[in-house]
């Protein structure tokens, strides 16, 4: 007994000893270059609301119809709900009192102003990148936001996710903090669109798939959206999003628009074009571009496709929904009238071995963001209403086999899956 005893004492000073070690100050934390980094001059201002939409920090610290930066939105994660915090400027329930070093120490560190450390479900494993000059005017234009009182909404983890011990232990093998340094061998374009790719744009926080400890694994190989039940396409791949065979300008007016020749964005990246990328100015994004389409190519094997009498029963009825249902709009050869009208003959989104989005999309509809350069965006209504699971399986089924796409079926119970899942 008393053995058991020494073990277990052991073992919590350890853990102790572990948290203390992770929660100790960084010795790589940068000094403010001076007081006039951060301070409230129009320049510091504009800059950190440009650097604000480039990094979409609306996104999460705002709820639908709330106030902007009152946080309170809520993400629910495979460790529990973790709540966005409010970011305006009051000084009780917001960052008001925060210094410009506790604002970097968040954004650098993932630690907060009291020292406690950050859930990951802020993205300061992307944001540590930032420079110092760039948080700073971040600050200065975060002092500007109205202040909201607030309640602060506690975390739901379930143990021991909820315990800072656990997250020390994450952060020591998964995070080491450091500023974006340049590839000598790349140009000045190429290394500005990776440091905001990697950085501000978090776009690993999507577009990564995560291991059992949600950790983000390495490169932009696609993964599931665990907090918004989408898949974000590898960037990779030309199986799914790969950018390999597109020319940049079509990169720049997806990102900016919404829309291109070669595709359209639904759900949630959307939301990124409408309220973060569709600000960011055309030098920026097409450094993003230039930046993504560098990218080394990386592909699953394609998926064996079943054939047989019933596969081809399940084809030949999604294709009658689809003379039904489809066809007035993408036409019976797939081509659609793109970009409003987006063609499905090969169509990557339709055919990735994931087919959450495409049946999302048929039951859901789907809604190309309003953009200055789409200000009147088409979209395609939703069928949860008229459809039944087996209807939306065979006719998703049919969209992925047809016009040279090739890809798994789909059965009803995919489709079940997700008709109760909410949009975001």
């Amino acid at each position: 007994m008393k053995r058991t005893i020494l073990i277990l004492a052991g073992v919590v000073a350890a853990l102790l000893l572990l948290s203390i070690l992770i929660a100790w100050p960084r010795t790589d934390m940068v000094a403010s270059s001076s007081p006039g980094a951060y301070a409230s001059t129009p320049a510091n201002i504009a800059r950190g609301a440009y650097l604000a939409k480039a990094g979409d920090c609306m996104a999460c610290h705002t709820t639908r119809g709330g106030v902007p930066y009152a946080g309170g939105r809520a993400l629910d994660t495979p460790f529990g709900r973790v709540v966005a915090p409010n970011i305006t400027s009051d000084r009780e329930s917001g960052i008001g009192a925060w210094t410009a070093d506790d604002f970097w120490n968040a954004l650098h560190n993932g630690k907060s102003r009291d020292g406690r450390l950050l859930y990951p479900a802020f993205p300061y494993t992307s944001y540590t990148k930032v420079s110092r000059d760039d948080a700073d005017a971040l600050y200065a234009y975060m002092r500007t936001i109205a202040p909201h009182k607030s309640a602060r909404q506690p975390h739901a983890l379930r143990f021991p996710y909820d315990q800072q011990f656990m997250l020390a232990g994450w952060r020591l093998l998964y995070f080491t903090p450091g500023v974006y340094v340049n590839n000598q061998t790349q140009s000045a374009q190429w290394n500005r669109g990776a440091y905001l790719v990697e950085g501000l744009g978090h776009c690993a926080a999507c577009h990564s798939s995560r291991n059992r400890f949600g950790a983000s694994e390495e490169g932009l190989k696609g993964g599931m959206i665990q907090t918004l039940g989408w898949y974000a396409p590898s960037l990779t791949s030309d199986a799914e999003a790969g950018l390999g065979d597109w020319e940049v300008p079509q990169i720049v007016d997806l990102l900016k628009t919404g829309i291109s020749e070669r595709a359209t964005v639904f759900g949630p990246m959307a939301e990124v074009v409408q309220k973060s990328l569709q600000h960011v100015s055309t030098d920026d994004v097409t450094a993003m571009a230039v930046y993504l389409k560098s990218l080394p190519a990386h592909g699953a094997p394609p998926a064996k496709v079943a054939q047989g009498p019933q596969v081809e029963r399940i084809l030949a009825d999604g294709r009658k929904t689809y003379e039904a249902q489809c066809m007035e709009c993408h036409g019976a050869d797939g081509k659609g009238l793109p970009p409003h009208y987006p063609p499905l003959a090969g169509n990557r989104a339709l055919t990735m071995t994931e087919a959450v989005n495409p049946i999302r999309i048929v039951l859901n509809g789907g809604f190309a963001p309003t953009t200055a350069g789409n200000p009147r965006p088409y979209g395609m209504p939703p069928y949860s209403h008229v459809l039944s699971d087996q209807e939306i399986a065979n006719v998703v089924s049919y969209l992925r086999n047809s016009w040279g796409n090739r890809a798994p079926l789909v059965t009803s119970a995919e489709v079940n899956r997700y008709r109760g899942v909410p949009l975001d």
